[in-house]
């Protein structure tokens, strides 16, 4: 499966701070330090819909982080996968009458649309659940082998006992994670399972459903969390720097996934950091397919909305706060973009350094998008009331807003 083109990201003068960001599994603060290319996993859509806020805020910030590492001169090794077999897009797909796999194939090249006009940088790797199933059968297979996994029923289950670190990533008590695996595509009502909690690896074969050669698994098809097991571990290996998604995430999806590779190499952490987007609401409501409160990102495209003021309006929320998609949102960031645009557009303005290193400053501790806005849109009062002398400074200013913030003006 193909990513999307990468934008071109500018590089500036010097070089830029080391990321300080919220581990969810410590809940502080942690410096990372990644080699010469640090690695990074994002958790990428079902495409059974199109890209929504909610889903553009999770990418923006997780592009955030890559431009950090950019700017320290740094490669990034970015994978992302595509979960294109999984029930909610099974259920759309009969509730429409549409095949299952043209559906995926539309939602996902209209998500390579949304994210090539928000200039989010394109994954190393983007790997569909489908195609991973060959990796996926081995690794299941294993678990089986560790006395990790069991089958009930002809579907193969992991056992979370097996792992003495199940629970560090969330740090939730067992009643939080029943709760939560029963909103979130688990199944803790299930009678024969050795623990409630306990997630599918590998789902036999349903009448009317695709399925896939298992070997000694039989005929059927792969479970959420071991998908991305499968890919990270064969394209980052243990240990990578960033495990991201949204924090509703966390868990099961998170906490299974490191249970199933830590059990899986014998080593602690799956990831040296986890991060967590915020949920974003509309009309009170976390925005989510399965409630339909859906701002889209290529609905607002098709309404002739600048690609830039999306991007804005993101950035202005600090990735881990959960907020409220409005009319007021959206037009504070036409009026921001209107503002930026014009000021670099002006033959000089005050001097830019001391700005690229506030917003180097500002991403470097924990993302902090606000108050790099902030800081540029102080540079434009600036310009406006005092005018200024520099004449290159406001082509250093809108270099530096596209190479660290991913915004083209």
């Amino acid at each position: 499966m193909h990513a999307w083109p990468a934008s071109e990201v500018p590089a500036l003068p010097g070089q830029g701070r080391d990321l300080r960001i919220h581990d969810t599994a410590t809940g502080t603060l942690v410096t990372l330090s990644p080699g010469p290319v640090a690695r990074l996993y994002v958790c990428g859509i079902t495409p059974y819909d199109a890209t929504h806020m909610g889903h553009a805020a999770t990418y923006n910030a997780f592009d955030l982080v890559q431009r950090v590492w950019l700017d320290t001169k740094r490669q990034v090794h970015y994978v992302q996968n595509v979960t294109d077999i999984d029930d909610p897009l099974l259920e759309r797909a009969q509730r429409d009458d549409v095949d299952w796999t043209a559906l995926a194939e539309k939602e996902t090249a209209l998500f390579r649309e949304d994210m090539t006009a928000l200039r989010m940088l394109p994954p190393r790797q983007y790997i569909g659940a489908v195609e991973a199933i060959p990796g996926i059968v081995p690794l299941v297979e294993r678990l089986r082998d560790l006395g990790a996994a069991y089958e009930l029923e002809g579907d193969i289950y992991f056992s979370v006992e097996a792992d003495p670190h199940f629970g560090k990533v969330s740090n939730l008590d067992a009643a939080a994670m029943r709760l939560l695996s029963a909103e979130r595509g688990g199944d803790p009502d299930r009678p024969g399972k050795k623990n409630p909690l306990d997630p599918m690896l590998w789902m036999a074969a349903r009448p009317g459903e695709p399925s896939w050669d298992g070997a000694s698994l039989g005929r059927g098809r792969p479970g959420w969390h071991i998908e991305c097991v499968a890919i990270a571990l064969d394209h980052l290996g243990m240990g990578f720097d960033v495990q991201g998604g949204g924090s509703d995430l966390a868990f099961p999806h998170h906490e299974m996934g490191a249970s199933h590779a830590q059990v899986l190499t014998g080593e602690f952490p799956m990831a040296k950091a986890y991060v967590h987007a915020g949920m974003v609401a509309l009309h009170g409501e976390k925005m989510s397919k399965s409630k339909g409160n859906l701002v889209f990102v290529s609905q607002l495209r098709r309404d002739g909305v600048d690609p830039a003021a999306i991007r804005l309006s993101l950035l202005a929320h600090h990735y881990r706060s959960d907020w409220e998609w409005t009319d007021q949102v959206l037009q504070d960031a036409l009026d921001r973009v209107d503002r930026w645009r014009a000021a670099v557009s002006r033959p000089d303005g005050p001097p830019a350094d001391a700005l690229v290193e506030e917003i180097r400053d500002a991403l470097s501790n924990d993302l902090d998008a606000p108050a790099a806005l902030a800081a540029v849109d102080r540079w434009v009062a600036l310009q406006q009331e005092q005018g200024g002398t520099d004449t290159g400074a406001p082509g250093v200013v809108s270099r530096a807003v596209d190479a660290l913030l991913g915004v083209a003006l």
